[in-house]
């Protein structure tokens, strides 16, 4: 192997096995089969700022627009790179272009596209399908593709969006932006947003080169997308959730209020436990604010202790108990936590992350319950715009990252599933998201704020699926949500052996 081949080989392993999918989002409330054009003119003025940059730059002028045209992916898939077929010569079959496209200014994103394209025709002889066999790299590294010498072609494979570029090159003239999309993934509004976006990177080129790469999002589209997207406003009771649910505890407090294995608890008795735990909090320190870490497993009293830390004034910190103590650890010294609320059975890896910690007071729901405290409401003040919860994800990056939500917050999203899943007084709501999922706690506490009841579905039941179905209609559940692979394990039981569901009326799929 030459030093050409060579050089050669090792640009297309990086260009084909960095990793990452290009993807475009799935814009279309209709899709249909089939692909669809649209042009869009470059403004005359713009043209002659990219003619005239080009010049300064010494590159060719599509090497500007496809600098845009990575930026614009890399904004569209969320990655800090984009991967875009480009076509290397009139009527070439694309060849995958990678270019980095975090970079400190446009200049440097025109370079680093301009040294890709020179490398990517200068090796477009080596055989790169057959490294990409060699790598077992089966599907398309990118949905988009760049032709700059002004190609029709449509998108074909796996490719959704083409962009090709026409009278660059002229020394006058117009120049089109031309997208071919396939129109079961982007509506002709779709595409013309994006279209708008690349106009948009050229803009920001021309006028400064030395500047970093911006947002390409116009000014009216994020008022559509923070406002217009939002649904409607709906008035909200200046109460938070432990108040709501208080109010609920006075109206009918015999009516049941969680199912948990074979265990049920009242509207008065989970409030009477709820508040008994809050004072337990309350006399080791925990005002406004305060971080309790709850590692406890899913069950009536993990939502007793949920209510009691809001009851208490608290941030609601969830940790499941069978994380591995370094990211028990690491989650609570990065919330500030100083209290963790448990119970005998769920302190194994727990008691190996206090070690390392240091200075977090344990507390087991058992000793709280035993102290005697008493069990009418606490009344503490908590501010709307006081912290309700912090919320651990894996994060991008593996490091786990913290999501906070305030108490209006935390409200308005629970009146919005109540709204929008039909939740109402006897209604019956299964809970069977893990602690650390979000969607875990609208599971928990949405239905006792309507009245409703909350059946914690244990996670042996989760695990097999006709029990969890027995469990399920057992319990008249009415509002179910489940993530897409569990709900096809469910479907394939139901075709398997055909069974009543009871008086399941609504199922989410997240």
């Amino acid at each position: 192997m030459d030093m050409h081949e060579d050089t050669g080989r090792e640009f297309w392993r990086d260009a084909l096995g960095a990793g990452g999918l290009t993807t475009i989002p799935r814009w279309t409330t209709t899709p249909a089969p089939g692909s669809a054009r649209h042009d869009v003119q470059v403004p005359d003025e713009l043209t002659q700022g990219l003619r005239r940059l080009a010049k300064e730059f010494g590159v060719p002028a599509t090497s500007l627009v496809l600098a845009a045209h990575t930026h614009v992916l890399a904004v569209l898939s969320g990655e800090d790179e984009a991967v875009t077929g480009c076509v290397p010569a009139p009527g070439a079959r694309p060849l995958p272009c990678r270019v980095a496209t975090d970079v400190p200014s446009w200049r440097s994103l025109v370079t680093a596209a301009h040294d890709t394209v020179s490398r990517l025709t200068r090796y477009r002889d080596f055989p790169v399908e057959a490294l990409r066999q060699e790598l077992a790299i089966t599907g398309p590294v990118s949905e988009a593709e760049f032709d700059p010498h002004g190609g029709d072609g449509d998108v074909v494979g796996g490719t959704v969006l083409r962009l090709s570029v026409d009278g660059t090159e002229g020394a006058d003239g117009a120049v089109v932006l031309r997208l071919r999309y396939r129109t079961d993934v982007l509506d002709e509004e779709a595409a013309g947003r994006i279209a708008g976006y690349h106009l948009a990177a050229l803009e920001q080129i021309v006028s400064g080169p030395d500047t970093a790469p911006a947002s390409v999002v116009s000014d009216p589209e994020v008022a559509f997308q923070v406002e217009g997207l939002a649904g409607r406003r709906r008035e909200l009771p200046g109460l938070r959730v432990h108040e709501l649910f208080e109010e609920r505890v006075r109206a009918h407090p015999d009516a049941v209020a969680v199912v948990h294995a074979g265990r049920e608890w009242t509207y008065g008795e989970l409030n009477g436990r709820a508040n008994r735990l809050a004072r337990a909090l309350r006399a080791r320190g925990v005002v406004g604010e305060g971080v309790v870490g709850v590692v406890l497993e899913r069950g009536a009293d993990w939502l007793a202790s949920v209510l009691a830390v809001f009851k208490a004034g608290g941030v609601y910190l969830p940790v499941e108990p069978g994380f591995p103590a370094g990211r028990i650890a690491a989650t609570l010294a990065r919330a500030g936590c100083r209290l963790v609320l448990t119970e005998s059975g769920s302190t194994g890896a727990l008691d190996e992350a206090l070690v390392s910690v240091g200075g977090v007071e344990r507390l087991l729901v058992e000793v709280a319950y035993d102290e005697g405290h008493a069990a009418d409401d606490l009344n503490v003040p908590v501010g709307a715009g006081q912290l309700a919860y912090i919320y651990f994800t894996s994060g991008s990056t593996g490091e786990p990252k913290g999501a906070m939500c305030e108490h209006a917050g935390l409200v308005n999203h629970l009146f919005a599933k109540i709204e929008d899943l039909g939740i109402g007084e006897g209604g019956v709501v299964a809970q069977v998201a893990p602690q650390c999922f979000d969607i875990s706690l609208w599971q928990l506490v949405a239905g006792l704020l309507v009245g409703g009841r909350t059946v914690v579905v244990e996670q042996d039941a989760v695990l097999d699926v006709p029990r969890f179905l027995d469990t399920v209609t057992g319990a008249g559940v009415n509002v179910l949500q489940v993530v897409p692979s569990y709900l096809e394990a469910v479907l394939a039981a139901l075709e398997h052996a055909p069974r009543s569901l009871g008086g399941l009326r609504c199922v989410s799929v997240t």
